[in-house]
């Protein structure tokens, strides 16, 4: 035999072992971010609502405001932010309002054609989940002049989401008001303020059949204040050099990354009007079945990181290792080419489910 045919012999043996050992070798799965999303009950609307940017007004006096927002990394970077942001949200049988406050001595924006990339100004930002599958959810970017930016993403960025720029809010209206003089290096300014309205109509396009929203209803909600540092040039406001924005958020994610719905928070609708009474945030058990399911895709993607393929147990995703207080956590692996479901029980005789695009639904 040639010395460069056994050369070629010996090498793929090697690289056969290696991968043999490789899918022996157990994986060592990294930690999640903890999963303590904030909640929030949505009131009716006490009147109708003119959406003009001014937030104070009666109509918006008895609604709670939402925790104030926290840097993105949360725990993993205890930070607080420069500047208060926090918001508040309503409902009637027409649109779904939210409203925000900015804290800002600084007043500076941009971009003025719609469809831009908001987040190059400093911005306030919406995002929706409204079946809580984390996939198909809205996004809603403003600046400090009103120009508005909406899109819908078919599922997160890691799972190859596509943003969709032609989908838009339609009928949504929105509105800024500013406290203070915008792009003025000259004085400090006080805050800006953002109000909008989506037509429920709108936010049940991706709930097929559905109409209205139930008493109790619950779906997945953050907001992001996207905020650069700022220096004065010749007497203009411009972004410091070689420095990366700030971003501040309702539901942090552990990570520089928004785009992460399963820790977003959750808003539950009430059919009571705002000041008249008060609505508990009842807990619903299965999305900590979810969750459970949630870890064992992270782990799927680190598995198939190291070994090349899915893996096709719960014994190799080390699912023992993952409880749910009061239940069983028994879930199955199904893999088919390169595809995979994992099945669980959850509780009151449900079942879900989470696929390799981190699709997660109730059902087989």
């Amino acid at each position: 035999m040639k010395k460069s045919t056994l050369l070629f012999w010996t090498a793929g043996l090697l690289a056969a072992s290696a991968s043999v050992q490789a899918r022996q070798t157990p994986v060592e799965f990294s930690t999640p971010y903890p999963f303590d999303p904030p909640r929030y009950v949505c009131y009716r609307a006490p009147q109708e609502v003119t959406i003009d940017g001014n937030i104070d007004t009666p109509e918006w006096a008895d609604v709670p405001w939402t925790s104030d927002f926290v840097d993105i990394e949360g725990t993993r970077r205890p930070v607080t932010p420069r500047h208060r942001c926090r918001a508040k949200l309503m409902w009637d049988d027409r649109y779904l309002y939210i409203a925000a406050e900015m804290i800002e001595p600084n007043l500076w924006a941009t971009l003025t054609e719609r469809e831009s990339v908001i987040f190059q100004d400093n911005d306030f930002e919406v995002f929706l989940d409204v079946t809580g599958s984390t996939h198909h959810y809205m996004e809603f970017e403003v600046n400090a002049l009103g120009t508005e930016w909406d899109l819908m993403l078919t599922r997160p960025y890691r799972d190859g989401g596509a943003p969709l720029n032609a989908w838009n809010m339609n009928g949504m209206r929105s509105a800024v008001k500013l406290y203070g003089t915008l792009n003025d290096p000259s004085d400090t300014d006080e805050k800006w303020t953002f109000e909008m309205a989506i037509p429920i109509h709108t936010l049940l396009e991706v709930r097929y059949g559905k109409r209205g929203i139930e008493t109790g209803e619950q779906w997945r909600l953050n907001f992001s204040r996207v905020q650069w540092l700022l220096d004065v040039v010749d007497g203009a406001y411009v972004k410091r050099p070689n420095l990366p924005e700030d971003n501040w958020v309702w539901a942090p994610s552990g990570k520089i990354s928004i785009h992460e719905p399963e820790y977003w928070g959750f808003l539950q609708f009430s059919t009571v009007t705002a000041g008249k009474g008060e609505t508990p945030f009842v807990w619903n058990r299965n999305e900590e079945v979810k969750w459970a399911l949630r870890q064992l895709y992270f782990r799927q993607r680190e598995f198939r990181s190291s070994t090349g393929r899915w893996a096709s147990t719960p014994k190799e995703l080390k699912a023992s290792d993952i409880e749910i207080e009061g239940l069983a956590f028994r879930p199955t692996v199904y893999v088919a080419g390169d595809s995979y479901r994992i099945v669980a029980p959850g509780f009151d005789g449900t079942s879900w489910y989470i696929d390799q695009q981190g699709y997660v639904g109730e059902g087989r």
